[in-house]
């Protein structure tokens, strides 16, 4: 599958949110063993998702941005700073490009919202892949649902 594939885009509607929600299930709940109450959370209602989808409308991967107060508590309190989380992308597509499409995405919801700066909570065995894309560890190892994570910041 090329990128040619598919399409990195805002979620549009519900149908797109449900899509999103859908990949997380996969990759963070069935696969990671995340609990479902922890996944998904009130952040949800006010997040931009981000969403892949392949040619046919399958779902390949999403990501969501977080911006103005409700990211604060992610970010230091940075008014210019949005919060990158939730980015997962189903096995099959994995190695294909979709994960990289879709930080992209989400970094260039956050240029049109002007935010200035995207940190996120890498879980460690993605550090490489975050830092192949310019975003730099600060911080502390830290866990979260049961997984060890580290901060990251890449500015815009």
């Amino acid at each position: 599958m090329s990128s040619s594939s598919y399409v990195v885009r805002v979620a549009e509607d519900p149908a797109d949110r449900e899509a999103c929600f859908a990949v997380r299930k996969e990759v963070f709940v069935v696969e990671q063993g995340v609990p479902q109450d922890l996944e998904y959370d009130t952040y949800d209602a006010d997040a931009v998702h981000v969403l892949a989808m392949r040619e046919d409308g399958a779902p390949l991967g999403a990501g969501r941005l977080l911006y103005g107060e409700v990211a604060a508590a992610k970010t230091g309190g940075e008014p210019g700073v949005g919060s990158l989380g939730r980015l997962a992308v189903v096995k099959a597509a994995r190695g294909l490009g979709v994960g990289v499409a879709l930080v992209r995405g989400i970094e260039d919801a956050a240029r049109a919202r002007g935010l200035t700066a995207v940190d996120l909570h890498a879980q460690t065995h993605a550090l490489g892949f975050y830092e192949r894309l310019g975003y730099v560890v600060y911080g502390p190892e830290f866990p979260d649902a049961g997984i060890a994570h580290r901060a990251m910041r890449r500015p815009l």
